[in-house]
């Protein structure tokens, strides 16, 4: 005759040094839906982010302006100029960025 042994003690003795383990099916299963659901919902939350930030973003944010529109970013080579730290220093918070 099998004995449980105590509270809390998944295993049931069944004779010397053998033991049997109580599995509940339902728990399993309950578990096992509750991953597949979570699962199925995290790749639809990604798929909707994934969608949304392509639709969101331009199509060639570095094309030729079109029309009367104007691009106003004209690089020029690097110069190394003499300013202190303390004029780079205010100009960056002047400016804010």
């Amino acid at each position: 005759m099998p004995v449980y042994r105590g509270k809390g003690c998944p295993f049931f003795v069944l004779g010397k040094g053998v033991f049997a383990m109580v599995v509940s099916v339902r728990r399993w299963l309950r578990r096992i839906i509750f991953m597949l659901l979570l699962c199925f919902l995290t790749i639809t939350m990604y798929g909707g982010c994934r969608f949304i930030a392509v639709w969101i973003t331009p199509e060639d944010p570095y094309r030729v302006p079109q029309g009367q529109a104007l691009k106003v970013f004209n690089e020029e080579p690097f110069q190394v100029d003499a300013s202190s730290i303390y004029d780079k220093l205010r100009l960056f918070y002047w400016y804010g960025e």
